[in-house]
């Protein structure tokens, strides 16, 4: 590439090529604006993609993000997306720690089987208290998502939409874990809903700072309903779907394009294979926002001193030749794992591994849950893989934040958690999950293990955090300057020219979109003025 095509000038240009940026990009090109997008990496997609991690195995996995919730019809819609998500007809199975002949199955088609599913571990009346816990939040997800693409909202301004200043308290002001307590009796039903507040968020259920009552509102509020999806083909649809738009809007993208640099005034520096300058109108950092501080600081000093985020999960992904055996005779592994798995989650559990993490432990039950893609999309597998009655499980550990890698030897760390994941979940089947395991062709069990160190080597996530900053509540806080375009979309740095356009905007986070959609519009909005 000549120095002359490098130097050229555009409207736009994005830092990282996640999936963020390349709506960001679509977006941008199909109003007729300039953009690049610029990835370190061979392909773009970030997180979003799916790939083969087994040689010899016709499985294509959604190797690190798994599952859609966030990502508005919207954005599909104005995009012109191919993209089906399928909702899952099982919300989820959580078997008892204490008996795991039982479990409680929350069948969205069948309200009877959910309420003899908790009849059986100890409460006939638990169903009826978990089905108006998620009456009571279903009015937030339909107040709150449509909001994620519009300006921000003042919280006073949320809060007057929310109309119900009780709830407002219980989810906004006041810990987590009150608001449970006082919704369900058992510790398997708060436990089942407190996980929605710890998905790659290291807290208790009482964290003073509420980072479990944020996480907790992106969880239940994604499409307006608070359902998980699953995309078929895999993550890797999204991103082909949002690449081919970016493109065809004209976007250019450029991987092995390593960034060194960012200045304030919109000169990017790359290294690598593609060495060279790129001036921008504007700069869209599509990374972490302490890697952008990094980018943009002047010193090594600097870069070294930059704030670092924590993340604090383990992933898991397994291919099986079979689903495994359950212990509880009254639900099949068809249904079990349709939905979410929850393994050792109980509330006393999930409280309790946090002080074990918090000490610099690993957790014993280590608390986890699984998905099976495969079971509601199996066009991820080859057909011989599908005929054979082979399955997918991708586990998420929680509680094991970033901290416990320090010193470590990385490889024996992440060992570690793998040997306690498997004994977890095996404590609550009926035969060890090794025993179900498909073999490569040269003979290799076909698991894998992602931990937050591994994240952040093949990511350039800083501490493995997978919302990039910790979440913030999605509306403005009250005192906010929201004057500018760039505050009034959330997307703001310290900077005019550089705004943010991935997971670290203010409603960044999951596999959305909202924060290439917000940073767009907000730049639209200054390319135009």
């Amino acid at each position: 590439m000549s120095d002359a095509v490098r130097r050229r000038v555009y409207d736009v240009v994005i830092v990282g090529g996640g999936h963020n940026a390349l709506v960001a990009a679509a977006y941008l090109a199909k109003a007729g604006r300039s953009v690049v997008v610029l990835e370190r990496l061979d392909h773009v997609g970030g997180a979003a993609v799916s790939e083969r991690p087994w040689a010899g195995v016709d499985a294509r996995l959604s190797r690190y993000s798994y599952l859609v919730s966030l990502l508005p019809p919207r954005i599909i819609a104005e995009l012109g997306l191919d993209i089906r998500l399928v909702r899952r007809r099982y919300s989820s199975y959580t078997p008892d720690p204490a008996d795991p002949s039982r479990g409680v199955l929350v069948d969205n088609g069948d309200d009877a089987a959910t309420a003899a599913s908790f009849a059986r571990v100890g409460s006939r009346t638990e169903a009826a208290r978990f089905a108006a816990f998620g009456e009571r939040l279903a009015p937030v997800a339909r107040t709150v998502f449509p909001s994620m693409t519009e300006p921000l909202p003042t919280g006073a301004a949320m809060r007057a939409r929310f109309g119900d200043d009780a709830l407002w308290h219980d989810l906004v002001e006041a810990p987590l874990g009150a608001m449970l307590r006082a919704a369900l009796d058992t510790d398997i039903a708060r436990g089942i809903a407190l996980t929605d507040g710890l998905i790659g968020t290291f807290a208790s259920s009482d964290e003073s700072d509420l980072r479990q009552n944020r996480c907790f509102l992106y969880h239940v509020i994604g499409g307006g309903t608070g359902d998980w999806d699953v995309p078929v083909g895999g993550m890797g649809r999204v991103t082909d779907e949002l690449t081919r738009a970016a493109r065809e809007a004209g976007a250019e993208l450029r991987t092995g394009a390593d960034v060194v640099s960012i200045s304030p005034d919109g000169v990017v520096e790359t290294g690598g294979a593609q060495p060279g300058t790129v001036h921008g109108r504007l700069v869209l950092s599509g990374v972490g926002p302490a890697v952008l501080e990094r980018l943009l600081a002047r010193d090594a000093a600097a870069r070294a001193t930059a704030d670092a985020p924590e993340g604090a999960q383990l992933k898991v992904n397994m291919l099986l030749r079979r689903l495994p055996r359950l212990n509880d005779p009254h639900v099949s592994p068809g249904a079990a794992f349709a939905g979410t798995f929850h393994i050792n989650e109980t509330m006393t559990q999930l409280d309790r591994a946090h002080a074990t993490a918090m000490a610099g432990g690993i957790p014993d039950p280590l608390p986890a849950e699984i998905y099976c893609h495969s079971l509601t999309d199996p066009s991820i597998l080859g057909s011989d893989l599908r005929a054979s009655g082979a399955q997918t499980l991708t586990l998420f550990g929680l509680q094991v934040p970033h901290r416990i890698m320090a010193g470590q030897d990385p490889d024996a760390v992440r060992a570690a958690l793998l040997t306690a994941a498997q004994r977890s979940l095996d404590s609550v089947l009926a035969e060890p999950i090794a025993d179900c395991v498909f073999e490569a062709p040269d003979g290799t069990a076909c698991v894998e293990a992602r931990t937050t160190a591994d994240l952040e080597a093949s990511l350039g996530m800083i501490g493995g955090d997978i919302f990039h900053n910790g979440l913030a509540w999605p509306w403005a806080d009250d005192g906010d300057e929201l004057a500018t375009p760039a505050r009034r979309w959330g997307v703001a740095t310290p900077h005019p020219k550089v705004l943010v356009c991935g997971s670290g905007a203010r409603r960044g986070g999951g596999v959305s979109g909202v924060g290439g959609h917000n940073a767009a519009m907000a730049a639209l909005e200054l390319l135009n003025g």
